[in-house]
């Protein structure tokens, strides 16, 4: 009998079903996008029930699409957008108001409010206080949605990440589970301790029981018949925030491995083991993962826009059609033109932490056009990757040699060459780029032995990038990119 894993990747964007046979080739993929609700205060949420409705569909569609009997499917993943936060009634199951997606940040004035305890909080959580985090946005929930306070005080409310929100609905327990990834993603997680931190959870105002239980990344969640679907439930086996996904998808499971994940924002990890560190720079530290009973951790950067940014350009803007125009217009832009862009839509993420910094087109002259505009969107990427792995290094003590990538933009050669250039390492990208889904799906085959974790790997190509550009030319481009961030900084 074939056996096969299916996995879920709840994206910012959409969500993508995978579904995966038993030596970890992917078959098959099925993809549903959901609507993003931006209003005129450019706040970011999406609606957790398309969410639902979205992930059982697209895990129908591939089952559909690729032919295989669904009850030879043995094990469920689950890789999801961190720190977009859900707050449900626990008894009933229903949400009580929209997701805040992790790039919003409406809970600015919450974290300021806090800001007595930014050292505290980053101490034992890892994370600079910052509205990017579900700490703050559980917070306003509770300021902002009447709902919200009298099912805490009834013992009713249930906060969540997008995978906790997931299993509770698909597991047949409606278990309220998370993993150690996606806690210690949320700023209420000690991770000195393992354990949800009461002094921050007092000082935000955020009643613990409301928060789920914390489980191995390869615990069993629970067991999912997806709604109806199977005729036997399987077990929910990998749970993993997508940036955690893509770095066990791209085998960095060993300390010193660097991973850059290209979506609508980017995550810029370094697998620094089993020992807790912390940056002076600016980086954040996480959990990567808790596997076979121990937990790794890892340094960390987050941008809020990078592959968002050629979105932009084509749904916001209609300066280009497609995103392999981006590309296009950059090898015929002229090269000497000095145009960079800032994307701080909704403020600087890592390593400057300035949620009230706005974006900023600068250095243009009269020879500038549309091709030099879509090449400094570009470059815009590789500079703010960039930033990351040098002060990556800087804070591990160690030179980095090579950068794995993932994710849609890595598609574009100019980019992986300039990011090559510009980071001074080898960009390395694999033959697939389903990386997050497919760590989800490795970890859950792995967990009900039938992945060898030595041997899943041994199928992924991967095309190499070196540096070509003269030094000189190099330290000058990424001098004027530092001077240009500068100017849209509102803090040192």
């Amino acid at each position: 009998m074939s056996k096969y894993v299916l996995a879920v990747d709840q994206s910012t964007q959409g969500t993508k079903g995978l579904l995966f046979d038993a030596s970890g080739v992917l078959l098959g993929r099925a993809d549903r996008a959901h609507q993003q609700i931006i209003n005129d205060q450019g706040w970011v949420s999406h609606s957790p029930l398309e969410i639902q409705r979205n992930t059982l569909a697209v895990c129908r569609d591939v089952v559909e699409k690729t032919g295989i009997d669904r009850n030879d499917i043995v094990a469920f993943g689950i890789s999801n957008q961190r720190e977009t936060t859900v707050a449900w009634n626990r008894e009933t199951g229903e949400s009580i108001c929209s997701a805040i997606v992790w790039q919003c940040a409406r809970a600015t004035e919450i974290c300021e409010r806090h800001g007595d305890i930014a050292e505290l909080v980053r101490r034992k959580t890892g994370l600079n206080l910052s509205p990017y985090f579900p700490c703050s946005k559980m917070a306003w929930i509770l300021e902002n949605v009447p709902e919200a306070r009298e099912l805490a005080d009834a013992g009713k409310l249930a906060f969540g990440t997008i995978d906790s929100w997931l299993i509770s609905f698909l597991s047949a327990d409606h278990a309220h589970r998370t993993d150690y990834s996606n806690a210690s993603r949320t700023q209420l997680f000690n991770i000195n301790t393992l354990a949800w931190d009461a002094d921050i959870c007092a000082a935000f105002g955020i009643p613990m029981e409301t928060l789920p239980e914390v489980c191995m990344s390869d615990s069993c969640f629970g067991m999912t018949d997806l709604g109806g679907y199977l005729e036997h439930p399987i077990p929910i086996h990998g749970v993993l925030g997508d940036s955690h996904g893509a770095l066990f998808g791209q085998d960095c499971r060993r300390p010193g491995q660097v991973k850059a994940t290209y979506g609508t924002g980017s995550s810029v990890m370094m697998n620094i083991g089993e020992k807790p560190r912390f940056s002076e720079n600016g980086l954040v530290t996480s959990l990567a993962w808790g596997m076979g009973g121990k937990v790794e951790y890892v340094f960390e950067g987050n941008l809020n826009y990078t592959g968002a940014v050629i979105s932009w350009l084509k749904k916001d803007v209609g300066l280009i059609e497609t995103d392999a125009e981006a590309t296009e217009l950059a090898v015929r832009a002229n090269p000497h033109d000095r145009t960079y862009f800032i994307p701080a839509f909704s403020g600087l993420g890592a390593p400057y932490w300035d949620s009230r910094a706005t974006g900023m087109l600068t250095g243009i002259t009269r020879t500038t056009g549309r091709a030099e505009i879509a090449k400094a969107c570009l470059d815009c990427i590789a500079y703010q990757i960039t930033d990351l792995t040098e002060l990556m290094g800087r804070d591990a003590g160690v030179k980095l040699d090579a950068l794995r990538v993932d994710g849609g933009p890595t598609a574009s050669e100019y980019l992986m060459q300039f990011q090559s250039d510009m980071a001074q390492v080898t960009v390395q990208v694999p033959d697939l780029q389903e990386l997050s889904g497919m760590g989800a799906a490795y970890a859950a085959g792995i967990a009900v032995g039938l992945y060898d974790p030595e041997r899943i790997y041994d199928h992924i190509q991967r095309r190499a990038y070196a540096p070509a550009m003269e030094p000189a030319r190099r330290e000058e481009l990424y001098r004027c990119w530092k001077s240009a961030v500068s100017r849209v900084r509102t803090r040192d």
